[in-house]
């Protein structure tokens, strides 16, 4: 059941690449890293099941804060500098 999620979870992340490389806008490419970042916590996760090691839990929880963060820090970067660009013109 679990090797079936993590299949699952693999081909989301393949279609998070995809979206990554042919999205049209910024925005699309840095919300497809966080959907890659997400399902890279989840895939931790059922890892750490399967192997039985709960201190995995722990290194997708760390993860999940740094995705977030850089996630929010990335896209006020895209809003200031397109920002910048509109003033320029």
């Amino acid at each position: 059941m679990f090797i079936f999620a993590g299949i699952v979870i693999l081909c989301a992340m393949a279609m998070a690449l995809v979206r990554l490389v042919s999205g049209p806008t910024a925005y699309d490419r840095v919300l497809a890293v966080n959907m890659f970042g997400t399902k890279m916590v989840l895939l931790i996760a059922a890892i750490g099941f399967l192997t039985g090691r709960p201190d995995f839990l722990d290194i997708a929880l760390a993860y999940a804060i740094i995705n977030f963060i850089g996630g929010v820090a990335f896209m006020k970067f895209i809003r200031y500098w397109t920002r910048a660009e509109t003033v320029r013109k």
